[in-house]
């Protein structure tokens, strides 16, 4: 009888090419993605190299980084300095090299990993790399997907392959029911601030346990998406009846017999249930509330109803510089209480939280209320396919009629492409990090679920969603 094994490590062993010794291996790559602010810089190099794209048909891109967020934008519209011509250039270069490009006017135009797995490009089992530290946002789909810097990008480019060391495995089990208005985002965000923001170094995260088997593939994304908030390169689900039932007729899946033979081959893949990890802990869903962060990092994290920490109560001199720089660049006081803390703006987008499931928790909380005077609300969908969907169902009238712009889709403010609208500013916002100057110019980030950022939208301070929908 074969050894019990994870998920990951049946993943790592379908994929190596060649055990390179101390733990390296070159490791086949199945899927590559290409954004604008890296992509043709790495096909560009390529082609003044000599080398030849090894696999185009396996290789994809997309403009979301740098096109303008704007409602009614055109075809090169930018929101950040040479955007325009790097737009450009990428469309130049996939076209001349057979590359599938999704344009900004592409119907299938979006971030990128919200497109890869809503088009079904991104699969179980398969490994995805992109020009981008989110790519494990796709785990949740069953796919092994990590972050590249672009010297890595050509190097897929030529070779469809690449050298990774052997992390070790973890495995986090959230079980039991989450309470009436808690959400996947709060769940990665308690979980950060419970492991510290470098918890997960050297491991490939496996997320588990009967609260992920009963979530569907949208939340189980924004989990993956925050792996990296812990330092984990990789964090996936493995596949089961929920992540087939999504993927099945997705464009870019198998389809007729080779989706059954797909299928037949992905469910070989769960963790086996004797398989041990390097390290493992559980999550009590009971102990989970709505989640906000206070400072410059995801670890900085408590209730919505809590408060700020005291520096001074931790005894570890780095610990406490730290936290007192986060405090001094947040502007807030140790022992505030987090619920009620006036905010200027309130911002939904990025790919943590900007996927149809994450529009309709927000507009539950929205329709039949009005955003504060004076505060700035803004809705960008993560894809134009999800934009779409949102306004078939009116999502796209309950934001502009409780005050929310309602923009075309894009990475947009999540990492400062909107221009300075938001520099100097407090803002609540569902996107993954909150460090010093990530959304703009001294702005000051609070994290929190698509419900908690709509919520405190109509309060004009961060607000308990189920506080203003009682």
């Amino acid at each position: 009888m074969s050894n019990p094994q994870t998920f990951f490590e049946k993943m790592w062993k379908d994929h190596v090419i060649a055990d390179l010794g101390g733990g390296a291996a070159l490791l086949q790559i199945d899927r590559l993605f290409l954004h604008e602010l890296s992509g043709s810089r790495a096909i560009e190099r390529l082609e003044r190299s000599g080398r030849l794209i090894d696999s185009a048909d396996q290789v994809f891109g997309v403009i979301d980084h740098l096109i303008s967020s704007a409602p009614g934008r055109g075809r090169d519209d930018t929101a950040a300095r040479g955007g325009v011509d790097l737009i450009r250039s990428m469309r130049r270069l996939t076209h001349r090299h057979g590359i599938t490009f999704f344009d900004s006017l592409d119907p299938r135009q979006g971030i990128v990993h919200v497109v890869s797995p809503e088009l079904g490009i991104a699969l179980p089992g398969t490994t995805l790399v992109c020009g981008d530290s989110h790519t494990c946002t796709v785990g949740g789909v069953g796919a092994l997907a990590w972050g590249i810097g672009s010297s890595e990008c050509e190097h897929v480019l030529a070779t469809q392959a690449l050298t990774q060391i052997k992390p070790k495995t973890m495995r986090i089990n959230f079980e039991g029911e989450l309470a009436s208005g808690v959400h996947a985002k709060d769940m990665i965000l308690y979980l950060i601030g419970s492991l510290g923001a470098s918890g997960g170094i050297g491991y490939a995260a496996e997320f588990a346990g009967s609260a992920i088997r009963t979530m569907p593939i949208e939340g189980r994304m924004t989990i993956c998406n925050m792996a990296i908030e812990f330092q984990a390169k990789y964090g996936f689900v493995a596949p089961d009846d929920v992540t087939f039932d999504y993927l099945k007729g997705r464009d870019f899946a198998p389809k007729g017999r080779a989706w059954d033979e797909a299928v037949a081959y992905w469910r070989t893949l769960a963790t086996d249930e004797d398989a041990l990890f390097d390290w493992e802990t559980t999550v009590d869903c009971a102990d989970i509330q709505p989640q906000v962060t206070w400072g410059t990092s995801p670890q900085h994290v408590v209730p919505v109803g809590g408060r700020v920490p005291d520096p001074r109560e931790t005894s570890d001199p780095g610990v406490r510089a730290t936290l007192e720089r986060a405090l001094e660049y947040i502007r807030l006081q140790p022992g505030v209480r987090l619920e009620g803390v006036e905010i200027d703006a309130a911002y939904i987008g990025s790919c943590t939280n900007a996927r149809l499931s994450d529009l309709r928790a927000a507009a539950a909380v929205l329709r039949g209320r009005k955003v504060a005077e004076g505060i700035t609300a803004i809705c960008v969908p993560g894809s134009s396919m999800v934009k779409r969907a949102a306004e078939a169902e009116c999502l796209d009238q309950v934001f502009r009629d409780a005050g929310f712009e309602w923009h075309e889709s894009g990475c947009a403010m999540c990492a400062s492409q909107g221009g300075d609208r938001f520099a100097d500013l407090r803002v609540i916002s569902t996107t993954n990090r909150n460090f010093e100057g990530r959304q703009g110019p001294q702005t000051r980030t609070h994290l929190a679920s698509p419900a908690t950022v709509a919520a405190s939208a109509i309060a004009g301070c961060i607000a308990d969603a189920r506080r203003v929908m009682a």
